[in-house]
């Protein structure tokens, strides 16, 4: 019977993710400190290699459309570990939004479904992105 649940290095994976995020967060709240900015950099690329394996997280991050936004991915991590955290996260974020860019609508759908606040997040993550939902679609 297949499992729907997360195995043990997911789960593990998803942790480390998160403390990358709140790693990241805390080193943009205390003025871009560069321990960590770097930790959370380490603790989420080992966290998305948990989660989706070495092999696909290879393959994502060298796909020849994505190579630009690897490329200032890593020379984000380090011009941070070089002592300059403010520039290298800002080449990192360039990075992350080329990466990461096409997940963007996914999360508006999500976030969209929020009471309150959640058509203004989905609105203005869908022009973060670029895409609006249906846009596509020929009809």
């Amino acid at each position: 019977m297949p499992s729907m649940w997360l195995s043990d290095s997911q789960k593990i994976g998803v942790a480390f993710c998160s403390g990358g995020g709140f790693f990241l967060l805390g080193g943009v709240v205390l003025f871009f400190d560069r321990a960590m900015l770097a930790m959370g950099n380490i603790l989420f690329i080992l966290g998305l290699t948990l989660i989706i394996g070495l092999q696909k997280t290879a393959a994502f991050f060298a796909r020849r459309q994505k190579l630009k936004g690897t490329a200032a991915f890593a020379a984000g991590i380090a011009l941070i570990l070089l002592r300059w955290p403010l520039i290298g996260f800002l080449v990192e974020l360039y990075g992350i939004f080329v990466l990461f860019g096409d997940f963007f609508a996914t999360i508006a759908g999500f976030v969209g479904n929020v009471p309150v606040v959640g058509p203004y997040i989905a609105r203005g993550l869908e022009k973060l992105g670029g895409q609006r939902r249906g846009s596509d679609l020929p009809v």
